[in-house]
């Protein structure tokens, strides 16, 4: 198994998406790129006065789904042309962003943007940076889109992205999902 880390905006949505993709072994919401010291709370980091963002940690296994696989999901299921939001979310904590856990990783997300930069008619604003501390979030942050799919930001919002999901990226679910 790997990991992959990543930054789109409110966690809920990025964690709903990868949750649907085959080879996605675990999905775990939490905070990361920050300089408070200490595990900030998710009322902290919506302040915006932490540095961290909002981010997933996504365990995957490589023999099912590549990181380059990962990567192209993830940047085409939210914007990565506007700064510091998504939709209407906005602050560095819904900040566009790739945290790579190794060289391997910083390299094939250079290339991923790169490749997907064509695609979209405003630059790329993304950011990449390697993995500093990871701190998960609280408990009901977890799973959130499961557990309150009838929520008026869930369906308002995320329903939309795993729809985009769902159209793009059929043949990466899971079969339950397609």
């Amino acid at each position: 198994m790997e990991l992959a880390t990543f930054g789109g905006g409110c966690f809920w949505c990025v964690e709903a998406v990868f949750q649907e993709v085959e080879g996605v072994d675990k999905v775990i919401s939490g905070y990361t790129g920050g300089n408070a010291p200490g595990k900030p709370t998710y009322r902290e980091v919506c302040s915006g006065l932490t540095g961290h963002a909002e981010v997933v940690q996504v365990t995957f296994d490589p023999e099912i789904i590549s990181y380059e696989d990962i990567l192209t999901i993830f940047m085409t299921t939210h914007d990565p042309t506007t700064l510091n939001r998504q939709g209407a979310d906005v602050g560095t904590q819904y900040r566009s962003a790739i945290y790579y856990h190794n060289d391997k990783q910083k390299e094939i997300a250079k290339a991923v943007k790169q490749k997907i930069s064509a695609y979209y008619p405003q630059p790329i604003v993304t950011e990449t940076s390697p993995l500093s501390i990871f701190y998960e979030a609280e408990e009901d942050h977890q799973d959130y889109y499961r557990n309150n799919k009838a929520q008026g930001y869930c369906r308002a919002v995320i329903s939309p992205k795993l729809a985009k999901l769902r159209q793009l990226h059929a043949n990466k679910l899971k079969k339950e999902n397609t």
